[in-house]
């Protein structure tokens, strides 16, 4: 089978315009399955059955890597299959109704609304940065915005003056977030004393700039919540994402409903935002082990 995996990577360079990267990896993958499969005896492709596919999935775990990790090398075994099956070398695809392994869940990491607190706290001066760190966490954890939403945010989607952000999510899907008074304030702070003189003579539309006038990236950011998190003496992990997750699961641990929660996350998929409810669930748990006499 190997001339077939050549032709099979030869049209994913031609035909998909793949990058030498991830050409590289799809041989390598597939370079194994095939070794696999000849370990078994099969060598040409018709031979090959869903109990072999089934057979290596197995091994692959046996192996121990990780559900994503055997997902993406089954990635590379469907699409041969299907270019296999496409080219009539074969009758059937025998990859077809081979389900990708699971990923376990992972928990959202939320802080608790006193570390919260202290992280809000962290950027006291009056230094235009400080105006901008805080102004940005307080509108974080008002909004539960994506941390790409946020440094996103132009001057042009705000509405302070009913207390509204405009937000261009995935997809480029729009919706209209409540602020709050108090990152409301903040910002109003940061518009007026410290982004005039962070932007320079720059005109650059975005709300929250660096140094140099620019918009904050992703990673900018990255390295402001740790710095800041340090500063709040908060020991916990800490992602870009946190105070998304610290918004989600406080507001349904002082009862909102879960479709508002959807609507302001700006999730597609309302199973996406029931994974919160796990969260509240399991601190339940803990405080009723915590605190009941036969917890």
């Amino acid at each position: 089978m190997d001339a077939r995996l050549d032709q099979f990577l030869n049209l994913l360079l031609v035909e998909k315009g793949l990058s030498a990267h991830t050409l590289d990896a799809y041989g390598r993958d597939l370079a194994r399955y095939l070794e696999f499969l000849a370990g078994l005896g099969i060598r040409a492709p018709e031979a090959v059955t869903p109990t072999a596919i089934l057979g290596y999935l197995g091994h692959l775990r046996e192996s121990g890597l990780a559900p994503r990790s055997r997902a993406r090398k089954l990635t590379a075994v469907r699409m041969f299959h299907k270019f296999l099956f496409a080219e009539g070398v074969t009758a059937t695809n025998p990859a077809a109704l081979i389900e990708a392994p699971k990923s376990p869940r992972l928990l959202p990491h939320a802080l608790s609304p006193a570390e919260v607190e202290r992280l809000l706290a962290a950027p006291a001066g009056i230094e235009p940065r400080d105006r901008r760190d805080r102004a940005m966490l307080e509108t974080l954890y008002a909004t539960g915005l994506r941390v790409s939403e946020l440094v996103g945010l132009r001057l042009s989607d705000l509405q302070l003056d009913v207390g509204y952000v405009r937000v261009f999510g995935k997809g480029s899907k729009q919706r209209i977030v409540p602020l709050g008074e108090i990152a409301s304030d903040e910002l109003r702070l940061y518009l007026a004393d410290g982004r005039p003189l962070l932007a320079g003579s720059g005109n650059d539309p975005r709300i929250f700039l660096n140094r140099a006038g620019k918009g904050l990236t992703r990673q900018g950011f990255w390295k402001i919540i740790k710095r800041r998190a340090a500063e709040a003496r908060i020991i916990k992990d800490i992602s870009p994402h946190t105070l998304r997750h610290s918004f989600a699961t406080h507001l349904l641990e002082n009862g909102a409903d879960l479709r508002s929660v959807q609507t302001l996350l700006g999730h597609v998929d309302i199973s996406t935002t029931q994974i919160y409810t796990q969260v509240t669930r399991e601190r339940l748990r803990q405080i009723h082990e915590r605190h009941h006499p036969r917890g």
